[in-house]
């Protein structure tokens, strides 16, 4: 009598879920962050530029709204108070960027006051916020 050998099936991974899975999970990650993304700004209408900006560190941010009011990370100051608030906010890094958000249409000259209560405090590096143009 032959005894006949049975075929063991090999094992074998399939690839297609865990692609899903691997899918799934990169997409999760990448939602969660883009949701966990910190803006420390007040919204105003920047100026357009038809060249694109490169990416600044945005630690500190100055905001001078059309209205005139001044901001510090979304921290409402007056322009006595700006050396002061300004100094806090970069006591941690005093080498950072300083971004300014300027509206459109605000006052020049109180941008540039804002800017040299800045420079009083020790401030050497300003970065000015613009948006780019949309070309159609």
């Amino acid at each position: 009598m032959k005894v006949r050998q049975r075929l063991t099936k090999k094992a074998r991974i399939e690839i297609i879920p865990m692609i899903d899975v691997i899918f799934f999970l990169l997409v999760f990650f990448m939602i969660t962050s883009l949701a966990m993304t910190k803006i420390n700004t007040v919204p105003v209408a920047l100026p357009k530029t038809s060249s694109s900006p490169e990416a600044v560190k945005q630690d500190v941010i100055l905001t001078v709204k059309l209205d005139g009011s001044i901001f510090i990370n979304k921290i409402p100051v007056t322009l006595d108070t700006l050396s002061q608030q300004l100094a806090y906010a970069m006591h941690d890094n005093p080498q950072d960027t300083v971004v300014v958000n300027a509206d459109t249409g605000s006052n020049y000259g109180l941008v540039i006051k804002v800017m040299d209560h800045a420079r009083q405090i020790g401030v050497r590096k300003f970065a000015l916020a613009t948006e780019v143009e949309n070309k159609k």
